[in-house]
């Protein structure tokens, strides 16, 4: 990682000062040192990113298609009553851990390419959580937990759900959330509201991104269905009280991602088969599920290739899948790509990466230091005075911090800010991803001169906000946050530290 994108290491060497003193006052107290070792543990996992969403949002689908790997059920079975968390591991491994008594190895069972769990007797609430050891390299930067559906925030699976992400005695297990809904509705509301109450606003709107997960129904299943799509999360996106609780609104085809990241040879040779029809036959035969798979419907493809087909792509899928085999593609890599790239995984791969990934040091001291902060006020010992001033240092302190607090703020409909102030005042914030090109609105690639010159006049034009006589104190403390953001850009820019990382090695 080069310095343009690298996170400032002194928090978690900070943080990790801090937990270790912790653990040494609470010797006494056995349980509360283990959960402290625990966190200076997890700032060296992979950043855990838990998908929530109401009931048949295709949270399971959309967590494959990131995996690129079909080991989330899918079904409505037992198991999608389960958190079950996903992490990469040397071989495959599933584990039971139940809320009483010894955890326990679950058998492997693959059925048409499909990982199954059996539960083996065991009750879902009987169960605290399923972990899926899985050789991946998605999984080896992130740590995926699938949720139980949320059907409303009083039945008892939701309560699940909200313990892990919102629970009242802790901070959150999870590091941040993919929430996933087919429409912006009232009960996705109030569940981002109660994740938004966690540990107070400023980690919620930087560790929270909604998706339209079914991103296709919203266009009727058409070939410009996620045209349609991407201009309703557009419109998402501005509404005041969605930029409140989360950082953006992608629209995915989940379905359509999970089937193009598994895609089979044989069923595109039954693609391609269909494909062959006049345009006019294979529109009337694709005018809905019934007649796609009807005996007599299309005497060259099977009615149960065609039934497992409209499973796996759905109606758009494979409107979509025959237009670009007609278009040219003719072979299954890169028909794959293509409807990767359509389904809309790769934008959302591209902001977890940006808006996630690139703040994972940040968002795991900070939830380090809440769960400290939580200990040293429940279980006071004469010793933790100094322990709770040094945790309160870091938070006011580090700038990463201040940046997470201003893009809440600044992202909370009653700022007076003109548009595009607090657009650019996002950008250099790193809302938009904290590479310094991404900061900055330009091309990852573009020349450090370039760069220079771009923060140099950002610098010049943030400096005359905070010193202006015409800003209340308000302003110039917002207006400081950002100049200090692009005194920091300014500083990795420079010719010493450009050639200090240039020497390191790779």
């Amino acid at each position: 990682m080069s310095s343009l994108t690298r996170a400032t290491p002194s928090i978690s060497a900070a943080v990790r000062a801090v937990l270790r003193r912790a653990a040494e006052v609470y010797r006494d107290s056995p349980a509360t040192a283990t959960q402290l070792r625990d966190q200076i543990d997890r700032l060296d996992e992979p950043l855990r990113v838990a998908v929530a969403g109401k009931v048949k949002a295709g949270k399971s689908t959309l967590l494959n298609a990131l995996v690129g790997e079909q080991i989330a059920p899918t079904d409505a079975g037992e198991c999608t009553r389960v958190v079950t968390w996903y992490r990469d591991a040397a071989s495959p491994r599933v584990t039971l851990i139940p809320h009483q008594g010894t955890p326990r190895q679950l058998p492997l069972i693959r059925a048409d390419g499909r990982l199954e769990f059996d539960l083996r007797g065991s009750a879902p609430d009987d169960v605290e959580r399923l972990v899926v050891d899985w050789p991946s390299r998605s999984l080896r930067t992130t740590t995926l937990i699938d949720t139980p559906g949320i059907a409303s925030l009083s039945t008892h699976l939701s309560a699940r759900t909200i313990a892990l992400l919102a629970p009242e005695d802790r901070p959150s297990e999870a590091d941040a959330v993919i929430y996933l809904m087919r429409h912006l509705h009232t009960t996705d509301v109030r569940f981002l509201e109660s994740f938004y109450d966690w540990g107070g606003p400023a980690a919620a709107v930087v560790n929270t991104v909604a998706v339209l997960s079914r991103a296709d129904e919203i266009g009727a299943g058409r070939l410009d269905a996620m045209v349609s799509a991407r201009q309703v999360a557009r419109r998402y996106r501005a509404e005041p009280k969605v930029r409140r609780l989360c950082q953006t609104v992608v629209a995915v085809a989940g379905l359509l991602a999970q089937t193009a990241r598994t895609l089979r040879q044989a069923e595109f040779s039954a693609l391609r088969e269909l494909a062959q029809a006049s345009r006019s036959e294979l529109d009337s035969l694709l005018l809905s599920a019934d007649r796609f798979v009807a005996v007599s419907a299309h005497p060259s493809v099977p009615a149960q290739t065609r039934n497992a087909l409209v499973e796996r792509f759905g109606l758009f899928g494979l409107r979509l899948a025959t237009a670009l085999i007609r278009q040219g593609h003719r072979d299954p890599g890169g028909l794959a790509e293509e409807l990767v790239r359509r389904s809309g995984l790769d934008e959302l791969r591209t902001v977890l990466a940006t808006q996630f990934t690139e703040r994972r040091d940040v968002l795991k001291a900070r939830s380090a230091l809440l769960l400290l902060d939580r200990t040293l006020r429940e279980e006071p010992r004469p010793e933790a005075h100094q322990l709770a001033g040094e945790v309160e240092r870091i938070l006011a302190g580090a700038h990463e911090f201040r940046e997470l607090r201003l893009l809440a703020e600044l992202r909370a409909p009653d700022v007076a800010l003109p548009p595009e102030v607090r657009s650019d005042a996002e950008r250099l914030l790193g809302g938009h991803g904290t590479a310094i090109p991404n900061r900055l609105g330009l091309e990852l690639d573009t020349d450090p001169d370039q760069l220079r010159e771009a923060v140099i006049t950002a610098l010049t034009r943030w400096q005359r906000r905070a010193e202006s006589p015409l800003s209340d104190r308000a302003a110039s403390d917002r207006a400081r946050v950002v100049v200090r953001s692009c005194e920091g850009m300014l500083a990795r820019l420079s010719p010493r530290a450009l050639s200090a990382e240039q020497g390191k090695p790779h």
